[in-house]
């Protein structure tokens, strides 16, 4: 069985010394010495060791000899959004969202998230240590039919095409997002804050984001692999077209940030898919960008009446925006169960992997945890999160979200394992793990930040078009050439 050259991944020492002395150390210790009007207590203590473990094991993904997607981005989101910036959110003494119990409860979600951390390395341990077993029968693997393929392109078009329209032309989608809200709404004809109308926003946009996506994808890997592919118009006009559609259905100014980012995580491992280099920089430099660019895209999230400059008198403001609320979301899910709520045992996950069933059917469907919590604050706002250890401390408290933990972290690490053997065994332009796992890693921002029923539409939408093109049986007429 072929395997990956540790030594042509592995960075040489020159460039792994400044990347592991700078996560770990020099921009940790750089935001907990700003002058700030936060308390330097025990929470603040335990954010300081969170930012620099989920900056070792960031460390150790980009340096590593095999390409690990999953844990990479589980790492990168570990080490931004549950270190540095609830960090920094502590020294300046701000809240993105208000928290509204006790320091304690800050200081517990802090500990809770190291836990998970740490069970999530104890899963990936585990994965890697995995006794190995006798194949008796060789499953054979899952591959794209090509007729199938163009199902998927067909319906790409026709279900970006029908979002378009609805939405009143392509122009609107480089407007703002809460101008395509308001289209949204005005085209399924309810409100978003009412739950019909909600639903039809949420279908009508995954269909037309999600098959372009896929279909984009899936085309890409064709002509990265197939040079034969790359010499026929029938697969490179589709393929132009999807990436106009792309261009307009999925750009960064109409979508929320963290699908952007699901977005360009797949392009880029799907047209480098053996290449460690851009492995490594996109984990590297996706540091950067968080810091430098994301927070100041919010401002495509409003028009221009509505649109509010982002402050950065202190060298930390960028990070104290709402887009890293999560530890912030996490006490107040703490504060929320110990007001009297309690956990919910599993119904909140329940909701969400039944997310297709109607509120008419299941009377008592579980509300979206963003929004149950945030309505027990007193606020109607959408943008709340709800990160995984909160999802899954809600329903099944400390001990079930450390199992939960080490089960994501056994299945992300079998899976990346598993993705480098195919794409290394199997180069072939069907190889439909070779885009899964991408997306997946892109997805796994918005997996991570929550919450998980906001996040099952899009989920369900591509299951469904993966099941439209995916073949296990061989056939040597429908595969890709």
């Amino acid at each position: 069985m072929a395997v990956e050259v540790p030594s042509r991944a592995v960075l040489s020492r020159p460039l792994s010394v400044p990347l592991i002395s700078g996560i770990v150390g020099v921009l940790p210790l750089a935001v907990a010495a700003q002058p700030g009007e936060g308390l330097r207590d025990t929470t603040f203590w335990l954010q300081l060791v969170v930012a620099c473990y989920a900056g070792v094991r960031l460390c150790a993904m980009v340096l590593s000899g095999r390409r690990r997607l999953i844990q990479g981005v589980f790492w990168l989101f570990g080490y931004l959004a549950m270190g540095i910036a609830p960090l920094a959110q502590s020294v300046l003494g701000r809240d993105p969202t208000p928290v509204l119990g006790p320091r304690e409860d800050t200081q517990l979600a802090t500990a809770l998230v190291l836990c998970g951390m740490a069970a999530f390395d104890v899963g990936a341990l585990l994965a890697r240590h995995r006794p190995a077993v006798a194949v008796r029968r060789r499953r054979p693997p899952a591959t794209v039919h090509r007729g199938r393929l163009w199902l998927l392109v067909a319906l790409a078009y026709a279900a970006s095409g029908l979002l378009i329209v609805q939405l009143g032309g392509p122009a609107v989608f480089f407007t703002s997002r809460q101008e395509i809200s308001a289209s949204l709404s005005e085209a399924t004809g309810g409100s978003a804050a009412e739950g019909g109308g909600e639903a039809g926003n949420a279908l009508l946009r995954g269909f037309g984001t999600v098959p372009a996506l896929l279909a984009l994808l899936f085309l890409t890997r064709w002509l990265v692999t197939s040079r034969a592919a790359r010499g026929r118009p029938s697969v490179l006009l589709p393929w132009a077209g999807l990436l106009v559609v792309n261009a307009i259905v999925n750009n960064p100014v109409s979508n929320p940030r963290y699908w952007f980012l699901t977005v360009l995580f797949a392009l880029l491992f799907t047209l480098f898919p053996r290449s460690p280099v851009m492995y490594r920089a996109s984990l590297a430099l996706g540091v950067v960008i968080a810091l430098l660019v994301f927070p100041f895209t919010d401002r495509f999230r409003y028009d221009e009446d509505g649109r509010r400059p982002l402050e950065t008198n202190a060298p930390l403001e960028p990070l104290v925006v709402k887009d890293y609320d999560q530890v912030n979301m996490f006490a107040n899910t703490i504060t929320y169960a110990a007001d009297g709520n309690g956990h919910t045992y599993g119904q909140q996950v329940a909701g969400a992997a039944l997310f297709f069933v109607p509120r008419g059917v299941w009377e008592g469907k579980p509300e979206d945890t963003g929004f149950l919590v945030g309505g027990w604050m007193g606020t109607t706002s959408a943008n709340l999160s709800s990160p995984l250890w909160a999802e899954l401390w809600l329903d099944f408290g400390p001990l079930g979200m450390t199992v939960g933990m080490l089960g994501i972290g056994y299945a992300a690490a079998r899976t990346d394992r598993r993705y480098v053997r195919r794409t290394v065994d199997d180069p072939s332009p069907g190889n439909v793990l070779a885009v899964v796992v991408p997306l997946l890693a892109g997805y796994g921002f918005i997996l991570l930040r929550g919450s998980l029923l906001q996040a099952s539409g899009r989920i369900g939408i591509a299951v469904l078009c993966l099941l439209l093109v995916t073949t296990l049986r061989e056939n040597r007429h429908a595969r890709l050439r």
